[in-house]
């Protein structure tokens, strides 16, 4: 299937403070399109065709007959993002957790791809990562392990 426009994604998430989510997204760099924004409902920009939707928990509820995964106990997604360099990366996950984010898993340093992870206040697993440029055009170099990597 071919399309003559970019796709657009929007990756909705549930928030328990909406507010309170927002101070925590803006303190990383993030802006709001506040065109699609309310007292419900935030839109994260993260590049002209990306998106995150940030949902009240109520009105998340409204988009789907299933119950809300329990952030506490449970990970719905993993939310890799890209940065520019790994001082972005640590700079990233060293201000979420300044700003009341929780540590998730240790950086991992595979030399060409570098991540580090965190929880965000409502508990969304989001990993930062940068990749080396030059990995774009030639791939990696361990692309025919059948085993999935460890990113």
């Amino acid at each position: 299937m071919t399309t003559q426009t970019p796709r657009m994604l929007f990756v909705n998430v549930s928030v328990r403070n909406l507010k309170r989510s927002m101070a925590f997204y803006t303190a990383l760099g993030f802006t709001f399109n506040l065109r699609f924004t309310n007292e419900v409902a935030a839109c994260m920009k993260i590049n002209d065709t990306t998106y995150v939707m940030l949902l009240e928990e109520p009105f998340f509820q409204t988009f789907t007959s299933q119950q809300i995964c329990d952030t506490a106990t449970h990970t719905e997604a993993l939310l890799c993002i890209s940065c520019d360099s790994k001082e972005a990366v640590n700079e990233m996950v060293s201000t979420a957790l300044a700003h009341g984010g929780r540590p998730a898993l240790a950086p991992k340093d595979h030399g060409m791809m570098y991540g580090w992870s965190f929880y965000d206040i409502d508990g969304h697993h989001w990993e930062p990562a940068w990749m080396d440029p030059s990995m774009a055009d030639t791939g990696c170099p361990d692309a025919s392990r059948t085993e999935p990597s460890a990113t």
